[in-house]
């Protein structure tokens, strides 16, 4: 489903879509079209992205084709999704202890959801770490 979302194929269309942004939230998913854990979080972006267009625009990376923020971010991962706000990287808390980024696929659309709003919300109100919703400490214990 990556096809259906907009691609940034440099680091200067990254950099403008951060920039240019002012009222939304934006969501950057790094990672390769071909991966299987990318095309999982394609999917769910994909089925999100109309019910989010008031408070979040959604890019998609490839890093080997922008391999600029690789050492930046820290992208080492399969998949991982950045929430920038007005061109500050916004963190979240996931429980998980890195607050920077989230480097796993989602498999429910409410659960992307309710953090891309409280990132939002957060992030309106001046803050550049919000809690997310859910404890995600315990993800893989259940």
């Amino acid at each position: 489903m990556s096809y259906m979302l907009p691609h940034l194929n440099s680091g200067w269309a990254v950099d403008q879509a951060i920039l240019s942004e002012e009222s939304r939230v934006v969501v950057l998913r790094f990672g390769h079209d071909w991966d299987v854990d990318c095309m999982k979080m394609d999917e769910v972006l994909y089925r999100l992205a109309d019910r989010v267009k008031n408070f979040a625009s959604i890019y998609v990376v490839d890093t080997s084709l922008v391999p600029d923020f690789n050492t930046m971010y820290e992208l080492y991962d399969p998949v991982t999704v950045m929430f920038f706000y007005r061109n500050k990287h916004i963190m979240i808390d996931l429980g998980t202890g890195n607050n920077n980024k989230i480097n796993w696929p989602f498999n429910d659309d409410q659960e992307l959801i309710d953090i891309i709003e409280t990132v939002y919300r957060g992030a309106k109100k001046g803050r550049g770490l919000v809690v997310s919703p859910k404890d995600y400490s315990t993800k893989y214990r259940y």
